[in-house]
């Protein structure tokens, strides 16, 4: 489980690919690019939080990995000028670990919890009474002589995200007053992150590195920093005084990836389905089988972007690839009315 000081660390003192990418995080809701909308709803829910002096209401973040959802939980706490505490559903095995963190906020403090969709039963119907009342109730003692003891906690704000929205419970997703979902990032804003990010690594990049660079991305933030911080390397090695098209370009073609931001393993589950499968329809887990990953790797991370690019299809008898993704691999459509003849 993290510290409440984890978030405090600051970035020079961090070490690791992952802490590197802590340091390009916004801190505050002017530095975040993207998903205009949400943000700027968001802010008008802060601005009234704090002029009321009260805590802000719970929050829920939905959307695939690295759009930014731990991020802007920072970003609240930031904005709300309290504290915040990190936290992810696996870390929390029983349900004093959640008494735990919660008897040990302060008042409006920011309480962030990953993953949200693998709390156990015991400790979402803990946490129910913790966001509506604002206390726990704690069975003190055994069998005749048990009583319930109710442990009063300073006011939170929660914020909940999940990658699989559909498998958290109604009960919990009622308790949240602010539902939000990302989307995945447009050119424009992803140009303009890649740009934020090389000036905090010091490191300079042409305005076409920087399209292409975006453009092969997937429309995620996290994504457009790793790959730059290569062709940082790339750059470097060449002895470049910046990142040219001609530097992304060959680093692209280096790391398998093209120019629609697809990595190798995608290809393979769209060529997969094609050649074994005759385009689909292929089950999840047959699919998952075949390119030797779990069904919740391919649903989470591979084919949020497939669907998004219009490559892939979810249809009640399986994943189907559709005539774009015939095209950009460069091979013929398959007649699909005699597959079930």
């Amino acid at each position: 489980m993290k510290n409440k000081n984890d978030s405090l660390v600051r970035p020079e003192q961090q070490n690791g690919e992952d802490d590197k990418d802590i340091s390009l995080r916004p801190k505050y809701m002017s530095e975040f690019i993207g998903q205009k909308g949400m943000k700027e709803n968001l802010s008008i829910f802060i601005s009234t939080a704090k002029q009321r002096g009260e805590s802000l209401d719970h929050l829920f973040l939905i959307g695939p990995p690295g759009l930014g959802k731990t991020t802007l939980a920072q970003v609240v706490a930031n904005e709300l000028n309290t504290g915040f505490v990190q936290t992810s559903a696996p870390a929390l095995d029983k349900p004093k670990d959640l008494v735990g963190l919660l008897t040990n906020l302060k008042e409006r403090d920011v309480f962030f919890i990953d993953e949200i969709h693998r709390l156990k039963p015991a400790i979402e119907e803990l946490l129910y009474i913790a966001m509506e009342d604002y206390g726990i109730d704690w069975v003190v003692g055994q069998g005749p002589m048990a009583r319930t003891l109710r442990i009063a906690i300073k006011p939170f704000t929660l914020v909940g995200a999940t990658t699989k929205a559909g498998v958290v419970s109604s009960p919990l997703i009622s308790r949240f007053g602010i539902p939000f979902r990302f989307s995945f990032y447009e050119q424009n804003d992803m140009e303009a992150i890649v740009k934020r990010s090389a000036g905090i690594l010091n490191v300079k990049i042409n305005n076409d590195a920087a399209s292409l660079l975006a453009k092969s991305s997937r429309g995620t933030p996290r994504v457009v920093n790793r790959l730059l911080r290569r062709m940082r390397d790339f750059a470097q090695y060449a002895k470049e005084p910046s990142i040219t098209l001609a530097v992304v370009s060959d680093g692209l073609s280096r790391l398998e990836i093209d120019e629609l931001g697809l990595e190798k393993q995608d290809r393979e589950i769209l060529n997969i389905i094609i050649e074994r499968y005759k385009g689909g329809p292929v089950g999840a887990e047959t699919l998952a089988i075949s390119i030797g990953e779990s069904i919740e790797t391919l649903e989470d991370y591979y084919e949020p972007y497939l669907i998004q690019a219009g490559l892939l299809q979810r249809t009640p008898r399986g994943r189907m690839v559709t005539s774009l993704a015939y095209g950009h691999l460069g091979l013929k459509p398959v007649n699909t009315d005699t597959l079930f003849n």
